[in-house]
């Protein structure tokens, strides 16, 4: 079980799952909805505004992330390094440490001294990754934007082959994501430097709910290319 806690977090929060598009189309036929006239590039420039404003979110070359992760009754402590595509994230738990690190071209996972490979799929999407994950997002991967109603509220909804995303039309923010491998619920977000942070995740899939709460963020202090090798 340990050894799936890293990368189902990973793929549910930085939706690097390339295995969503058959879980789209179930959801988006239960849910009812209604086209918006907003744009796909509308919607996710309001999301950077929300965060802190482009400008701001690109000047972040890296950061260090502070969570904890309630798993079937255990209490897990994370911290994850990233630096563009790059990052490195160890977990603890009872004792042992359990590591993924990717550095940019290639990555593994140690366990317990047992290191694997991560596998080759995985890889094109990781290159694509970014510091701030929300810069990720590109509008010509999105036909359109609908809207639907959860708990009474309106979110702007966008969904390709990597899930289904759910904005707040209030705040813009980003709330929710369906994607193949789990569901994620954004309670919260945390300001640190005048940029916000999901600070409370509920997450599930491959049969595990998790809990994520990050205690702190640490910008741009702290990573070196040195802690990818």
């Amino acid at each position: 079980m340990k050894k799936i806690i890293i990368p189902f977090f990973c793929a549910v929060l930085f939706t690097t799952s390339a295995q969503a598009q058959t879980a789209t189309a179930e959801v988006t036929a239960a849910t009812a909805s209604v086209k918006s006239k907003l744009s796909p590039q509308q919607v996710i420039d309001s999301y950077l505004n929300a965060l802190g404003g482009k400008s701001k979110l690109e000047a972040v070359k890296t950061t260090i992330t502070d969570n904890t992760m309630s798993i079937q009754g255990m209490e897990i402590a994370m911290s994850t390094k990233k630096m563009g595509n790059k990052f490195k994230s160890v977990q603890s738990v009872m004792g042992q440490e359990v590591t993924q690190m990717f550095d940019g071209e290639k990555g593994y996972i140690n366990q317990m001294g047992t290191k694997s490979d991560l596998p080759a799929t995985a890889i094109p999407e990781l290159k694509k990754g970014k510091t701030i994950d929300a810069l990720g997002y590109d509008a010509a991967n999105f036909n359109a934007v609908t809207v639907e109603k959860l708990d009474g509220k309106d979110y702007n909804v966008l969904a390709s082959d990597k899930g289904k995303f759910y904005f707040d039309v209030a705040t813009g923010l980003l709330y929710k994501s369906n994607s193949a491998v789990g569901d994620a619920l954004i309670k919260s977000y945390m300001t640190v430097d005048g940029i916000k942070f999901p600070s409370d995740i509920e997450a599930e899939g491959n049969g595990q709910k998790v809990v994520i709460k990050t205690t702190k963020v640490t910008v741009n202090s702290g990573v070196t290319d040195a802690d990818f090798k």
